[in-house]
């Protein structure tokens, strides 16, 4: 019941005294005590009665409100038949906490009102368990036959009032219900299915509690069952979903919620996973597509016939275009710590979900993508309609530094501890000729991104044209001697004499060779530069007058 209908039943002889905007709380149960710290025999959502033999003196008020508040309570009603009249001190403390705080006029017994609560609240509890039972019944049977995700929301909405989406896992808004209103924030979208993963792979059992932004919402994952907790490790089973369940997301905390209310809410989470279902079988014609295209490049076969496979996808990746389209290439590789083989299913699934666009919603927008997987290792062939240039000279597209900030944090969570995701993101190519150094560039540039610490990264076409290219595929072995010949002398020499030899020669280079520059740049005399600078050549015996000398300096910098 409404702390509001309290007010409306003139039996009860309630005043408000604060708190007229907490009205639509709902009631629990009630509590009749005069502890000063009733704290541990309340559960939260009551209406606590007190006769105020708690209070010895004003300054007793705050510490007593505020253990009701952080119990949890609804309200708070004060007898009158004490003190005549509800004291002020205690009227500030629940207005300062927000608190409603009424009245009991002196000829009301508390035993009235505790009985007509109990008799509101069980009369309630009756209703709303036959309510969930005829629900349930309502969705299993009108749930959605390819009608997606938000007409279960929406009965979700209408029927319980619930504000309700579904969620990638990477935090893509999938679905909606109506009563939902505008879409949640991106940055509260990632935080939630970051919470589930993390959750998730540490076998937490569902739903999943996640306070945000002032907001607590409840997460359940899409899943055949879902009921069923985790065992204390992280199962095979559960790295090969994690990274590509849907998330249901309802914004309430339904950790005090009855069980038949739970039920229905996995029901709901089996007939979206239905829907699912449907579009993953309707991916199989796209994935068949590209697993042709991967080996009719990954065996030679002529350009033309690699032309032929690109036609027939055209067509179905983009309908209705007139020309061939550009395509690009995405390779993404899931890595465990314990060398667990064939994830290339887990890597192709996840690419299907995190290569949409991150402020396009619905179930439909990652149908225009095929992925194949070949070992550990998942190729997304995805088409562009066209290649605009902008005006910085870069080409439009999938770009990898937008793809793994979109991703990164989330799956970040979902990998903590036991796992990498590493993307690579080709050049638009619009031939055939092109497509397999397209696939080549994708797998450097994820090779690149593998070089690089972090649960999540990516690396994109754009810096293979780099020197820097060469670093990650340099032995662990080589670089450390490499970078000890040239760099131990003075290393040795500043921790001896305090020279500052590497901090001027990183300066040096930065600065292109330029004394004046550099000089200025670290607010010296270009005499002692000079003087600096003959130190370095001397202690390694290179030249820092040689393009040769400079590059090797340049790259141990930045291997060390």
């Amino acid at each position: 019941m409404r702390l509001r209908a309290l007010l409306d039943t003139d039996a009860l002889g309630l005043k408000l005294l604060g708190g007229e905007d907490e009205l639509d709380r709902s009631v629990r149960g009630v509590m009749t005590t005069d502890l000063r710290d009733p704290s541990r025999y309340l559960s939260g959502g009551e209406l606590v009665l007190t006769g105020l033999a708690w209070r010895r003196d004003a300054d007793d008020s705050e510490p007593f409100v505020r253990l009701l508040v952080q119990s949890g309570v609804s309200a708070l009603a004060a007898g009158e038949a004490e003190l005549g009249s509800v004291p002020e001190d205690l009227v500030l403390a629940c207005v300062r906490h927000r608190l409603p705080l009424f009245a009991v006029h002196e000829s009301v017994a508390f035993a009235t009102i505790t009985e007509h609560v109990v008799r509101q609240v069980s009369g309630e509890r009756a209703g709303d368990l036959a309510a969930v039972v005829d629900r349930h019944r309502r969705m299993m049977t009108s749930g959605p036959a390819g009608g997606g995700p938000d007409v279960v929301l929406d009965l979700l909405g209408t029927d319980l009032d619930l504000r309700a989406w579904v969620l990638s896992p990477t935090g893509r808004p999938v679905a909606g219900s109506k009563a939902a209103g505008p879409a949640l924030p991106a940055e509260v979208c990632a935080r939630l299915a970051a919470e589930h993963l993390a959750a998730t792979r540490a076998g937490r059992r569902a739903p999943h509690r996640v306070p945000v932004a002032g907001s607590t919402y409840s997460v359940f994952p899409v899943r055949a069952g879902a009921r069923t907790p985790q065992a204390a490790g992280v199962s095979r089973e559960v790295r090969e979903t994690v990274l590509s369940d849907w998330l249901l997301v309802v914004e309430a905390d339904a950790g005090d919620w009855a069980e038949e209310r739970l039920d229905l809410l996995y029901g709901v989470t089996q007939l979206i996973a239905v829907e699912r279902d449907r579009r993953d079988a309707a991916r199989t014609v796209r994935r068949r597509l590209a697993q042709e295209v991967l080996e009719l490049v990954q065996t030679g076969a002529a350009p033309a016939e690699i032309a032929a496979r690109l036609r027939v996808a055209a067509p179905v990746l983009l309908p209705g275009l007139g020309a061939a389209p550009h395509w690009q290439v995405v390779v993404a590789r899931v890595e465990w710590e314990d060398g667990a083989t064939e994830t290339g299913p887990v890597a192709q699934s996840l690419l299907e979900e995190i290569l949409v666009d991150p402020h396009a919603a619905g179930p439909e927008h990652s149908d225009r993508i095929a992925v194949a997987h070949t070992g550990d290792e998942a190729v997304a062939l995805v088409p562009l309609p066209a290649v605009s240039t902008e005006h910085d000279g870069s080409e439009t597209g999938v770009l990898a530094d937008a793809l793994l900030e979109s991703v990164r944090e989330p799956l970040s969570a979902g990998l903590d501890g036991d796992g990498r995701v590493t993307l690579g993101v080709s050049a638009a190519v619009h031939s055939a000729e092109g497509l397999r150094g397209a696939l080549e560039e994708a797998r450097h540039a994820r090779r690149v991104a593998a070089a690089r610490p972090g649960r999540v990264c990516a690396a994109g076409h754009q810096e293979l044209a780099s020197h820097v290219l060469l670093l990650p595929f340099v032995p662990d072995d080589v670089r450390r001697a490499f970078t000890a010949r040239l760099l131990d002398p003075l290393r040795d020499y500043d921790r001896r004499h305090r020279a500052e030899l590497i901090p001027t020669l990183e300066a040096f280079l930065d600065s292109d060779g330029s004394w004046t520059r550099c000089a200025n740049r670290l607010h010296l005399h270009v005499n002692t530069l000079r003087y600096r600078v003959g130190r370095i050549e001397q202690l390694t015996g290179r030249d820092l007058s040689r393009l040769e000398d400079k590059l090797d300096f340049f790259l141990a910098l930045r291997m060390s």
